[in-house]
């Protein structure tokens, strides 16, 4: 998708659709009658978007409800051909961060209507820069559908995207936002298809191929791996998932290491990279298996983020490790009751082999400190017990250090994104613990997202560190109006936002 910036006036810009932002203005009138019909305001200054608008404003068809959209034909003096009107709900609670679902949604409205060229006037009412910054990443989302496969796919994209800024703002900023927010939606959807891929298409291998492909066009310096330096690297935890699967594993491994950043900080990523999970001896139920294609996301988030990072040149070092495999049933896989040693030195037993993605992440979280990694962030598809705390609508994150988790809750406040922390605590590592060996891979039924966190911990030790488990949000149950289902690429933005900002 094409994107541009304009300064010009709404009303000269020919389009085959103009998007302007319609809110509620509640005042809280004690005397406002219960049923009456809201107050609606189009939020632009130009006057001649807001009398082509006037009459359906007046009429009390348009409610501003969030995502209620209004269409209307040929209107006058507009060189636009239609005028879309995107409800944003109440005045009072409008922000920038909205824009980048109520973008999603004007482009999701349009693209079966055949439409290809689309422009969106920023809101006076909010900072110009985060205003275009959240409608650029918005309508990136918005594009993106995953019916790859499909024999008959319609060509139902988005070609060109114009977000309309008044020229009495600083230009050059708004370009900057501009350009920094197309890196950050195509690293996104960068994510997206990769998760989007079925198992056959989306091997340990071919991850690793696509991992290679990508730091090659964006200067990134990689590295990847086989079954022998797993072996060699004496990571018992990865290999032991690994070892059930015909498919090669792969540990990926990218470096980020712009000239003049500080040498004595060196922030981590480690991504869970199950590009398959059976859940190995202990089967899962087939109900749903064919999702488990997706329990790679959290590995595909941090390429996603390295992706956006190499583009957006922050002045930090960055490594990126992604433990990959499949995770089956075999005459070569592990079994319950097994003993693997982590590459800490660390032995586990293993209760429960479908409790997979800690093993492989142990291990990725001790190479990483290795490698000279100072603070670490990891991501996984994790848990189910994320999804019963938390539901669809956040993902989880627990930190050992608070102020690591304070720098990436500053990051959230700038990516819009929904995360909630969660508890760590000697209770939940208690959980953990085995008669025969260090730890147990899977503890008691109840806390089980804190009792796998308390786990990661130990191999994360005193250095500071935050686990992301995107379990129940790395992938859309049911289409949403900003989204397609399928593949979110959840935790992409925040993470480029938190590499941007962090100074160790």
């Amino acid at each position: 998708m094409k994107t541009d910036l304009s300064f010009a006036h709404p009303a000269e810009i020919a389009t085959e659709c103009l998007a302007v932002v319609v809110t509620d203005i509640d005042n809280g009138a004690a005397d406002r009658p219960k049923n009456a019909k809201p107050e609606v305001a189009i939020q632009t200054n130009d006057a001649a978007v807001r009398a082509a608008a006037a009459s359906v404003l007046t009429s009390g068809d348009v409610t501003a409800k969030t995502f209620e959209i209004t269409v209307i034909h040929e209107p006058e003096k507009l060189k636009a051909k239609r005028l879309l009107l995107i409800g944003a709900g109440k005045a009072k609670s409008f922000q920038a961060s909205d824009l980048c679902k109520l973008a999603g949604a004007v482009v999701r409205a349009l693209k079966p209507r055949g439409i290809r060229s689309v422009t969106f006037v920023t809101p006076d009412s909010v900072d110009a820069e985060s205003a275009v910054k959240n409608i650029i990443e918005g309508a990136f989302v918005g594009n993106f559908d995953p019916d790859t496969y499909k024999s008959d796919r319609k060509d139902q994209q988005i070609d060109s995207f114009t977000v309309v800024a008044s020229s009495s703002y600083d230009q050059k900023k708004l370009q900057q936002a501009h350009d920094e927010a197309v890196i950050i939606g195509e690293s996104q959807n960068f994510t997206r298809d990769l998760v989007n891929e079925p198992s056959n298409h989306m091997t340990p291998t071919i991850l690793a191929e696509r991992a290679k492909k990508m730091a090659k066009e964006v200067g990134l310096k990689c590295e990847t791996y086989g079954a022998e330096k797993i072996k060699e690297l004496k990571m018992g935890a990865f290999w032991g998932v690994a070892q059930g699967s015909d498919e090669p594993p792969a540990l990926i491994v990218l470096q980020y290491e712009p000239a003049g950043a500080p040498a004595n900080i060196k922030l981590g990523l480690v991504g869970k990279g199950i590009t398959f999970d059976t859940g190995g001896i202990s089967i899962k139920p087939a109900d749903g298996m064919e999702k488990m294609k997706y329990d790679m996301a959290g590995g595909a988030a941090m390429l996603g983020a390295m992706r956006a990072i190499a583009l957006l040149k922050p002045n930090v070092k960055v490594t990126c490790i992604v433990c990959a495999t499949e995770n089956m049933p075999s005459g070569k896989a592990q079994k319950p009751g097994d003993i693997q040693t982590a590459m800490s030195g660390k032995t586990i037993e293993i209760i429960n082999t479908d409790a997979e993605g800690r093993l492989v992440l142990a291990d990725g979280l001790t190479y990483a400190k290795q490698l000279g990694c100072t603070h670490l962030i990891d991501a996984a598809t994790l848990t189910g017990a994320v999804v019963v705390a938390l539901g669809y609508a956040n993902a989880g994150v627990f930190a050992n250090d608070d102020k690591m988790y304070e720098r990436f809750n500053a990051a959230l406040n700038k990516s819009g994104e929904k995360f909630w922390r969660l508890p760590l605590g000697e209770e939940y590592l208690d959980n953990m613990r085995s008669n025969i060996a260090d730890l147990v891979n899977a503890g008691a039924r109840g806390g089980g997202a804190s009792n796998a966190a308390a786990f990661l911990k130990e191999f994360a030790e005193d250095t500071p560190w935050l686990h992301l488990d995107i379990a129940g949000t790395a992938w859309m149950e049911d289409q949403k109006p900003w989204i397609a289902k399928g593949p979110s690429g959840i935790a992409v933005r925040t993470l480029v936002e938190f590499a941007r900002d962090f100074k160790g």
